[in-house]
């Protein structure tokens, strides 16, 4: 989802029998963003983005929702229960925005491109491990926290196209 605002089903175990009326907009306190730099290729950023986000549901288990299920009863995985933003900016947004996040103390994840020479977590992690952070090539970031916090730590990025 794209939207800061996404609706919400009363139960969000009887999705299939909510009500129009049960489905009201909701105004999340918090939020999820995703910053990739503007040069990445479109399977890059794909990629970059599936990754970033797996820290947060792991980190942060309250961000995840029920588990889906269809009229069929086949079940699927849940996910996160609000909507993640996805921005881009250059180099520079992207080292500002890890600073400022890390001042902050919010939870983020971070993507190097380094990472995209390794095959495996172990390497993945040894390759940020390499590196001082200041010195990170970051082409990516995922955040998570309350909204004005995030929007801070976002300056100078734009939605994604």
């Amino acid at each position: 989802m794209s939207t800061e605002t996404s609706t919400t089903p009363a139960s969000p175990t009887d999705t299939a029998t909510a009500t129009a009326a049960d489905r009201r907009p909701v105004r999340f306190d918090t939020k999820i963003a995703v910053l990739l730099r503007d040069d990445l290729e479109s399977w890059q950023r794909l990629n970059v983005t599936a990754f970033l986000v797996s820290g947060l549901g792991t980190r942060l288990p309250e961000l995840i929702g029920e588990p889906y299920e269809d009229a069929d009863g086949t079940a699927y995985l849940p996910m996160f229960r609000q909507p993640v933003l996805v921005l881009t900016g250059g180099e520079e947004v992207l080292a500002a925005a890890r600073g400022r996040a890390l001042g902050r103390g919010l939870p983020c994840s971070v993507f190097t491109s380094g990472l995209f020479a390794t095959g495996n977590d172990a390497d993945n992690r040894a390759a940020v491990r390499a590196v001082a952070g200041d010195e990170l090539d970051v082409v990516g970031l995922a955040v998570h926290g309350p909204r004005g916090a995030v929007d801070k730590v976002l300056k100078g990025a734009r939605m994604h196209p």
